[in-house]
């Protein structure tokens, strides 16, 4: 927790309490960006926020899988903590959230998009037929996680049929969207924020809010203007994808709606931004632009996520937003993960950390401000129950990513991934069974078992 007087100077945007959005896409890997060197996308609105803010290239997904990371998110704690361990676990009623913290502190919520943290209760079997679809499940005020303003559904994988329910619907009512899910959201995103900074209802608060869209989330549904655009012939694979005639068909295949999504995503990063300077408040508010967890799209002829390789944990992070963030850090190495992203937000703000949260507060990278206590050396990984799913690992993991380098991943009672990230970033040499690389694993071994103890884990590592 930093001192008073660091929280009086990072607390602050010209004097003023700043705004936040988060910006969060659902499958987006960090390597699918033009500031990454894929030369298969083009993203300059995401690159700009990058280069003016501040890149996390140490950020990833300590649970690579939809729920939990979400559950992880709001609530600062790891998914063995908060009980989302995975997909269809509900985040309780009674979580306290980032939201909460936000609302104590005078600030307007708002959460809008994917939501999927209502978990699979008997209420979905009592509804109507049509209903029962977690696209139009109505989500009751009560397990919205503290958000106050709502324009929501629970989870869909149709970006051309996006249903949302809103604060101020009492039931059921949900409405459809017009036209393609990342563009309708984004609409929402602007003309809320519009009212907020315009006053309308007579509250000139501060707002913490979140956008959240489900692209470039499968089924890769091309977003429109993207027919023709880009082939699956003219698509350039990582280097660990194998040369497997079905694994690089449907990589290509899918990887072509893929990257369009991300394309369409961008461009209404731009929007939003273009907004802000409309509505003079670009100068106070800052943008946070991250992803639930990647995709492997092939790579070690794996698909989807819920896996420890690269392609499924290492993910996009950016603050930016004001046009002038001197203090940044422009690059930072920090091993951000899931649990510290909740209360890095809080500290662009000023907000102390709640006791409740576990994760580290990485704030001081955009504003100059340096901590008061060193941060986590490491990243801890955790796939707590299987995925479930046709592509997903059928066994839990713990694991653990190093500022230095490392990547260690334990099956139960079974050493099972090392990577030397530094001198192989595409993962192709694991080197847990070999002899000769004990004295690396061995340290990292211990190392895992201690964040096992300290986050209160169980797992069985020896």
């Amino acid at each position: 927790m930093q001192t008073g007087v660091e929280t009086e100077r990072q607390g602050t945007l010209g004097g003023e309490r700043p705004n936040v959005l988060w910006i969060l896409c659902d499958q987006m890997r960090a390597q699918a960006t033009s500031i990454y060197g894929d030369s298969n996308v083009s993203t300059p609105e995401i690159d700009r926020l990058a280069k003016e803010g501040v890149r996390f290239v140490g950020a990833v997904s300590g649970t690579p899988w939809c729920t939990p990371f979400r559950g992880a998110l709001l609530t600062g704690q790891y998914p063995h903590q908060s009980g989302v361990l995975g997909n269809y676990y509900p985040l309780p009623a009674e979580a306290k959230t980032i939201a909460h913290q936000f609302r104590d502190h005078g600030y307007r919520t708002c959460w809008i998009g994917k939501w999927h943290l209502a978990g699979r209760g008997t209420d979905a079997a009592e509804l109507p037929p049509e209903l029962r679809r977690d696209s139009r499940r109505f989500v009751p005020p009560e397990r919205r996680g503290g958000f106050e303003h709502w324009f929501a559904y629970e989870n869909n994988n149709k970006p051309y049929d996006c249903w949302v329910h809103t604060h101020e619907s009492a039931s059921g009512e949900a409405y459809r969207l017009s036209g393609y899910e990342t563009d309708s959201l984004t609409d929402l995103a602007i003309d809320w924020i519009e009212k907020q900074t315009r006053g309308q209802d007579g509250n000139e608060k501060p707002f913490f809010a979140a956008l959240s869209v489900q692209p470039p989330h499968s089924p890769y549904d091309l977003p429109p203007g993207a027919q023709g655009a880009r082939t699956p012939d003219s698509i350039r694979f990582r280097p660990n994808v194998p040369g497997v005639d079905w694994v690089r068909e449907q990589a290509a295949r899918e990887l072509v709606g893929y990257y369009a999504a991300i394309e369409r995503l961008d461009w209404n990063v731009g929007r939003i931004r273009r907004a802000l300077e409309r509505l003079g408040i670009d100068k106070k508010t800052y943008i946070v632009f991250f992803s639930d967890h990647g995709d492997m799209h092939g790579s070690h002829g794996q698909f989807r996520k819920s896996c420890p390789w690269e392609e499924a944990v290492r993910i996009p992070f950016i603050i930016g937003g004001p046009p002038d963030m001197s203090g940044a850090a422009s690059i930072a190495d920090d091993p951000l993960n899931h649990v510290d992203i909740a209360p890095t937000t809080l500290g662009l703000c000023g907000i102390p950390k709640p006791n409740w949260m576990v994760g580290s507060d990485y704030s001081g990278n955009a504003t100059g401000v340096k901590p008061a206590t060193p941060p986590p050396d490491s990243a801890y990984l955790s796939l707590v129950v299987p995925s479930g799913v046709r592509d997903g690992l059928d066994r839990p993991f713990r694991g653990i990513v190093t500022r230095d380098g490392w990547k260690y991943v334990a099956l139960e009672r079974q050493p099972w991934l090392l990577f030397r990230l530094t001198d192989d970033p595409y993962e192709q040499v694991n080197l847990a069974h070999v002899r000769r690389y004990h004295p690396f694993r061995e340290p990292l071994h211990r190392r895992l078992a201690q964040w096992i103890e300290e986050t209160g884990d169980r797992f069985a590592l020896e």
